[in-house]
C-alpha cells in the first residue's frame, strides 16, 4: 500500500544553499558530459522526498555514474518522471508560475530545441523568482536573468512511500555520507 507525505521544501532549500557552489561527494558530476543541472536538482528534491523510485528506465534513482536512471539527469526524462509518477517517490503537476513556492522546479527551454536546462526554486523577490543551479551554479539567482525562450513550472504534490519510513535520510545525504532510505516499519 502507498502512502503520502508532505514534500519538505525546507530539506530541499538547504540542500540547495550548501551544494549549489561544491559538489556533495556521494553524487557524480555530468560537468561537461551534458551538463550537471538535472542532477544537481534531483539531489534537492531528493534531500526534501528522501525517497527514489528503482522502477528500472523509468524510475528515478542514483546508485553510481553508471547505474542511475535516466530521469535522474535527463531534463525530459526527469520532467516525464516527476508529472507521470503514479508510484514510491515524489510527484508533481505542471503548474502556473503563481503555483510555484520554494522546492519547486522550473526548467527552460528555446523554441528549436526544447527544454535544456532544470532550476530549484529558492525564493521569491519582487516579480521575480530565484533559482538554484548546477553547470551555471547559481543560488538565489534572478529567473529573469536567464535567457530563454520558454520556461515551465512543476509544483511537487508529496512523496509516496510503500510504508513510513522510520529512518530520516535528510542529515545522510546532506552531510554527504551516502544514501540512506527509510526502512520499511514491522
Amino acid at each position: 500500500m502507498l502512502v503520502t507525505r508532505s514534500y519538505e521544501r525546507e530539506k530541499a532549500l538547504l540542500y540547495a544553499e550548501r551544494y549549489a557552489f561544491s559538489q556533495n561527494p556521494i553524487f557524480g558530476n555530468f560537468r561537461g558530459i551534458g551538463g550537471n543541472c538535472t542532477n544537481f536538482v534531483s539531489q534537492c528534491v531528493y534531500a526534501g522526498s528522501c525517497k527514489m523510485n528503482y522502477t528500472k528506465t523509468f524510475g528515478w534513482y542514483y546508485i553510481s555514474l553508471d547505474e542511475r536512471a535516466p530521469a535522474w539527469t535527463g531534463v525530459e526524462y526527469f520532467y516525464n518522471f516527476l508529472i507521470g509518477n503514479e508510484g514510491v517517490g515524489p510527484f508533481g503537476k505542471e503548474a502556473s508560475r503563481d503555483e510555484c513556492e520554494v522546492g519547486d522546479v522550473i526548467q527552460l527551454g528555446r523554441e528549436k530545441d526544447g527544454y535544456y536546462h532544470t532550476l530549484l526554486i529558492v525564493g521569491f523577490e519582487d516579480e521575480d523568482i530565484l533559482v538554484a543551479a548546477q553547470t551555471d551554479d547559481a543560488f538565489r539567482r534572478p529567473l529573469s536573468s536567464y535567457n530563454y525562450d520558454m520556461a515551465r513550472f512543476i509544483k511537487i504534490l508529496g512523496v509516496r512511500f510503500e510504508a513510513p519510513s522510520s529512518i530520516d535520510c535528510f542529515e545522510s545525504v546532506y552531510q554527504g555520507l551516502g544514501i540512506a532510505e527509510g526502512v520499511a516499519e514491522e
